[in-house]
């Protein structure tokens, strides 16, 4: 519900826009050669806030989502970076299936 009163446009936007809107799309900070870090800013704190605890569980219950959060730790990035990617995915997924109208259905086992 919070997703739907924070983010109307749901379900009319592309991937990127969505991510960038909601504040999960990575800014770079380079300038000439140098190569900064890449931070999350700007957009919908409301919507980054509803966000957070869908996305700890599920990186902890969800089997796609939580191999991807897996993947991530393996190859080094920090928990916070993990879940970060983690709620871009479930908001990215938000609208898409808004926009195809369709409803959620796990995998079968």
């Amino acid at each position: 519900m919070s997703l739907l009163v924070e983010m109307p446009e749901l379900g009319s936007l592309e991937q990127s826009q969505v991510a960038s809107l909601a504040g999960l799309a990575p800014m770079a900070r380079d300038s000439g050669a140098s190569r900064g870090r890449r931070t999350i800013r700007g957009g919908r704190a409301h919507l980054r806030q509803a966000l957070y605890m869908p996305a700890l569980v599920a990186a902890r219950f969800n089997p796609d989502l939580k191999a991807k959060y897996q993947a991530l730790l393996a190859a080094g990035k920090p928990p916070k970076v993990a879940l970060t990617a983690i709620m871009r995915k479930l908001i990215i997924l938000a609208n898409a299936l808004l926009r195809d109208q369709r409803h959620w259905t796990p995998k079968s086992a």
